[in-house]
């Protein structure tokens, strides 16, 4: 029985290998490059506030990118579009390292790169997205989408120490520099691509282009259920935003503990990766989805009751191992069942539930233990995710019976 990591897909395609080198290199580099803004900012600033706008800045064109970015992934030749929008963001890394290195310490400048990079990687990520199931066989997305996750993962959990270790060796300039060599990386592996135009009717990209998509998710229930899973998870049971608070009241820690506990479920999807071989031997890829998450918000409630720090973080880990499989499958779902025609919007609605969902749990956890205890605040959003997954898996059979090798999704 395959145990470890399929890599079957870095192995029969060498464009994929060629995307998927790229991509991880790349987002070490972006996450350096995330933690060198916030970094930069505070020390202009002295101000938190000023640092929590940076997160502002980016998810207002992170939306609005990402549903138009989307149109355009199925609208123009997604090759194309992810090489331009893909340049756009290695000029926008070049100007962080001017700035940084003529010391123009003007903090608006930052907003504004940061604001510009959300709107390129909002077209960019659907795009590329789209571009996968063009590469690889069927059966192969679930191992392609895991792998994915372990790149995404691996540049969380490196990027920021290695980002911080720059700057106190060269500065912010420095570590702006490796983001841009990184991503040229990611532009090679992009151009070595053959084109991939979109099939069938194609629209040009604009608002009626962007609602059809949001039609054709209504008519699709398995579909639509992946996407309010994925909500339900994000909204009710996202813990990171109590992490400062419980790593004084729970473990008696400081900034130590509250990296620690950042840090713990990226470890625990790249330790899921590695345990993964599994995951294209399942069919019923709805029920593994609820089953994934229910273990994810379960280790999120425990979490709650957890008063040793390594208990907390072993559940934090498992949560965060639970997540890459619940997000592999989800993709798995978008990639293979949707038609080739809305891939591109289909993935930019996706961008958005995942971008924004966390920002709104994060919201929703640190008002809940304001008003009553992070302890409650943990448990109660837990408890209300699975409750909604069973509602949401016995009200829409579609998603409860879906499988994998016929890919209906009504």
């Amino acid at each position: 029985m395959r145990l470890l990591t399929d890599i079957r897909p870095l192995r029969e395609s060498p464009e994929f290998r060629r995307l998927w080198v790229g991509s991880t290199v790349s987002q070490l580099g972006q996450q350096m490059t995330a933690v060198t803004v916030s970094i930069q900012v505070y020390a202009l600033t002295g101000s938190t506030f000023a640092v929590g706008l940076v997160g502002l800045c980016s998810l207002v064109p992170l939306i609005v990118f990402g549903l138009y970015g989307g149109a355009m992934a199925d609208a123009i030749d997604r090759r194309t579009l992810a090489l331009v929008s893909s340049a756009g963001l290695w000029l926008l890394s070049m100007i962080l390292v001017l700035q940084s290195q003529l010391e123009w310490n003007q903090v608006g400048i930052l907003y504004g790169v940061v604001a510009c990079q959300s709107a390129c990687f909002a077209v960019n990520n659907p795009a590329r997205s789209a571009i996968i199931p063009r590469l690889i066989r069927p059966e192969l997305l679930p191992a392609a989408n895991t792998l994915s996750q372990a790149a995404f993962n691996l540049g969380f959990t490196a990027g920021p120490l290695l980002g911080a270790a720059v700057i106190a060796w060269h500065g912010f300039a420095a570590a702006y520099l490796i983001d841009v060599i990184t991503f040229t990386t990611a532009l090679y592996a992009l151009f070595r691509l053959p084109p991939v135009p979109p099939t069938g009717s194609v629209r040009r990209a604009g608002l009626r282009s962007v609602l059809e998509g949001f039609t054709f998710l209504r008519a699709a229930p398995a579909l639509l259920a992946t996407f309010l899973a994925d909500i339900l998870a994000m909204v009710f049971a996202q813990p990171r935003a109590l992490f400062p608070a419980v790593a004084g009241a729970f473990f008696g820690g400081g900034v130590r503990t509250v990296g620690l506990l950042q840090a713990a479920p990226a470890i625990g999807a790249l330790l899921g990766v590695v345990f993964s071989g599994w995951v294209t031997r399942v069919r019923r890829q709805g029920v593994a989805i609820v089953a994934a998450i229910t273990v994810y918000a379960a280790a999120v409630g425990l979490f709650g009751l957890s008063r040793t720090i390594w208990l907390g973080v072993t559940l934090l880990a498992l949560s965060g191992a639970a997540d890459m499989v619940s997000s592999a499958y989800r993709n798995t779902v978008l990639q293979s069942a949707a038609p080739d025609a809305m891939r591109g919007r289909l993935q930019g609605v996706f961008i958005v539930v995942v971008a924004g969902g966390p920002r709104l749990g994060d919201f929703v956890a640190g008002t809940t233990a304001s008003l009553t205890t992070p302890t409650i605040a943990l448990l109660g959003g837990a408890t209300a995710c699975i409750v909604g997954l069973l509602l949401l898996l016995s009200r829409n059979r579609p998603f409860r019976v879906y499988d994998s090798r016929t890919r209906l999704l009504s």
